[in-house]
């Protein structure tokens, strides 16, 4: 069995062992370095007048004076320049270069001052008849800067050679794959704290600049594309991957590779868990799915987010859900003068809201447990709470549940939305954001058709009231309720088989913070009536994130679990689609979010709508509400009659 990937302890981290090392005592204490500059500047003076008259006849010499004058005023003059740069306030005993960048600069302006001395104050204060002679100024300015930088320098190198020797923790060789900053600063920590285990051999990267250089001690050894050559070639047991801009197809080859090699994978965080706070720069950690679909960063317009959230009550319907507990935590983050978390499960809004107490103490929250189709109820929290901006994530989303509870299906994700939607038109919400689904595009399933049709009720009220209400439509999201990768992960704990429905199965697929990033930016993008598609990347095989999986578990696909196929479930495609054939997707000032305007409303949506609740209110023959359903979203075809063909968005200039 192959190794898998581990969680560094504690103590193994890179950050613990700075943590660590920054409680021991100093090298010397503020005072001791003091006295010992000054010894050693009084001596380097006494050196170089000395070899300057070869002897010490300069001490009964006309020089005596003005030697003793340059003597009193150098002395204060450099420890002075030490102090005002904090160089007393260090430890050397760990010293970066922060520290020797203050160093350099505290003895650049101590020997320009000390020059000045020599040459002009000294004469120009009577205090020597004429300038000091140039060797005593060159050689006492040069050997001050080294009596004042070696020692320092030499206590950095003597506490690195003494843990190396006193550690004897086996070093197990180590690559590292990218010589940037990050792979810079995770090679330093690991040579600086042996007691992690980890020996660092050398860096992969595709700069062909770097080839062959040496990079903070350590050699670039070629490109990523060598890692197979350099595990056999260096006998590597740990691969670190140092590269947070990766794509996700580099990544799964790099885990591909480290796999059948036996060795371990770990990587430095993505951009998006560094600036939520879940993680800090230098921690390592082990690779996880999201790595291996990685794709450019969102960059959202945090200004823009925050100034139609900042000082407005924000509602989110399904706030203890995974889109909308997220969009409660990014909402909170920019400073709404009320949250309003709105959800039908107790449990999970009483979590989130125990999250964002602890994180945004100050935030004024309301819990709202109700069901949306509760027509009294939600009127009754629009008339008190005056929202803002609604961002409806709660829908029934599980497509084989909901092919055998079609009225539940229709009353909560059909009913549901107009309820709100018609809440807030009364209750004049100007901006109301509906958390659509790419399953909403030429509908084979239930829950596709209800969320077309949720999406054609937001359209028709931002039409018949000129507000600004959206819908966002995007596909599946990493670690969600109920969605494949907790199920794969239960199944592989369990031995196997993990189950596929079909081997050409394939996903759009996008991290629940990135998806949330862009359903805000879409509600700053709208202005009413469009339809944001969320650019999601390449659509992934089913198959192959399952392989992808169970090889991260640091197991055999096959051998030790097995993938088993057993047919399309009812209302599953094989491919889903983020537009139909007759949308034009625009682009938008957001590189990420395309926009499809879709004009009026179809005639006699209302009385459809209506038509269709009441059946399924009263809890008529599933044949009724299909057709019932049709009759509303013509392209709604049930499994079995086609399949789509995946195909590129298209853009309209």
């Amino acid at each position: 069995m192959t190794p898998r990937s581990t969680v560094l302890t504690p103590d193994q981290t890179p950050i613990a062992g700075s943590l660590i090392e920054s409680r021991k005592a100093p090298w010397l204490t503020s005072s001791q370095l003091l006295v010992l500059d000054v010894t050693l500047l009084t001596a380097v003076w006494a050196l170089a007048w000395t070899l300057r008259f070869e002897g010490l006849d300069w001490i009964s010499s006309a020089w005596r004076g003005a030697a003793g004058y340059q003597l009193l005023l150098a002395l204060p003059l450099w420890i002075a320049s030490m102090a005002a740069f904090r160089l007393y306030r260090r430890a050397w005993n760990m010293a970066s270069i922060d520290e020797l960048t203050a160093m350099m600069a505290a003895v650049l302006v101590a020997a320009i001052a000390n020059v000045m001395l020599a040459v002009f104050v000294l004469p120009v204060l009577g205090l020597s008849s004429t300038r000091l002679p140039l060797s005593v100024i060159s050689s006492h300015t040069t050997w001050s800067i080294a009596a004042l930088t070696l020692p320092r320098l030499m206590a950095r190198i003597w506490t690195l050679h003494r843990r190396q020797r006193r550690d004897r923790t086996v070093q197990l060789p180590v690559l590292i794959l990218g010589a940037g900053a990050s792979g810079r600063n995770t090679a330093r920590e690991m040579r600086e704290n042996p007691s992690m285990g980890l020996h660092p051999i050398g860096y992969l990267d595709d700069d062909v600049l770097k080839h062959h250089l040496h990079v903070g001690g350590l050699r670039v050894l070629g490109p990523v594309s060598a890692l197979e050559a350099q595990i056999r070639a260096h006998g590597i047991r740990h691969v670190i991957i140092t590269m947070p801009s990766a794509p996700g197809a580099k990544i799964r080859e790099i885990v591909r590779i480290c796999t059948a090699a036996g060795v371990e994978t770990r990587t430095m965080p993505r951009i998006g868990e560094i600036l939520s706070g879940r993680v800090g720069v230098n921690q390592l950690r082990p690779v996880e799915i999201q790595d291996l679909l990685r794709r450019e960063s969102v960059q959202t317009d945090f200004g823009a987010v925050r100034r139609i959230v900042e000082g407005q009550t924000v509602l989110v319907t399904g706030a203890g859900g995974s889109i909308g507990s997220e969009l409660c935590r990014q909402i909170a983050r920019n400073a709404p003068a009320h949250l309003l978390l709105l959800g039908h499960g107790e449990n999970s809004i009483f979590e989130i809201q125990q999250e964002l107490r602890a994180h945004f103490p100050s935030l004024p929250l309301s819990c709202l447990i109700t069901d949306i189709r509760d027509e009294t109820r939600l009127d009754a929290i629009f008339s008190q709470h005056q929202p803002n901006t609604v961002f409806h994530a709660a829908a029934h989303k599980h497509v084989p549940l909901m092919e055998d509870n079609l009225a539940e299906a229709i009353t909560n994700n059909v009913k549901g939305t107009r309820t709100l939607v018609d809440a807030a038109v009364r209750h004049g919400t100007p901006q109301f954001v509906l958390i659509s689904s790419d399953k909403a595009v030429n509908p084979s399933s239930i829950m596709g058709a209800t969320k077309r049709i949720a999406e054609l009720l937001v359209q028709r009220a931002a039409v018949s009231t000129g507000r600004n209400y959206v819908s966002v439509r995007f596909g599946n999201v990493l670690g969600s309720r109920g969605s494949v990768v907790p199920t794969f992960l239960r199944q592989i704990r369990a031995g196997g088989p993990i189950t596929i429905t079909h081997p050409d199965m394939q996903r759009y697929f996008m991290t629940i913070p990135e998806a949330v990033q862009l359903v805000l930016q879409a509600a700053v993008l709208g202005t009413g009536g469009e339809v944001f598609v969320l650019d999601m990347g390449e659509p992934i095989k089913i198959v192959d994130l399952a392989s992808d999986l169970i090889r991260l578990s640091g197991l055999r696909v096959g051998d030790d679990v097995e993938i088993h196929f057993t047919g399309l479930r009812p209302g599953e495609k094989l491919f889903e689609e983020l537009s139909r054939d007759d949308e034009s997707l625009q682009p938008t000032s957001h590189h990420a979010v395309l926009c499809s305007r879709l004009g009026i409303p179809p005639a006699g949506v209302h009385a459809n709508v209506e038509a269709l609740v009441q059946a399924a209110m009263r809890r008529e023959d599933d044949t009724v509400l299909r057709q019932r359903l049709a009759e509303l979203v013509p392209e709604y075809i049930a499994l079995g009659t086609r399949h789509p063909v995946p195909r590129e968005l298209t853009l309209v200039a």
